[in-house]
């Protein structure tokens, strides 16, 4: 049985950035690199200068790159708040 997918919110400090489902996260955060899937623990974390991964349910693939923000993970909810956040071509 597939699992639900993470809802993810990816937002600049002026703009929503993107928003929609998931399959995995990965970002870079102060301490390392974190890859999210569905059923993660619930967590907070504060955002390094990178790139934020994005596998999309459908499987396709989405970058933003971001930083001064934080990332927050509860009940399968990506919430990604970053000073400045922008999609990658």
């Amino acid at each position: 049985m597939a699992s639900a997918p993470l809802t993810v919110n990816v937002v600049a400090a002026d703009h929503e950035v993107w928003s929609g489902e998931a399959s995995m996260v990965v970002a870079r955060t102060v301490e390392g690199e974190i890859g999210i899937l569905p059923g993660h623990e619930p967590m907070l974390a504060i955002l390094a200068k990178g790139e934020v991964r994005l596998t999309l349910a459908d499987g396709r693939k989405l970058t933003a790159d971001a930083e001064d923000g934080f990332l927050s993970v509860e009940k399968d909810v990506v919430m990604i708040v970053a000073g400045t956040a922008s999609l990658v071509s």
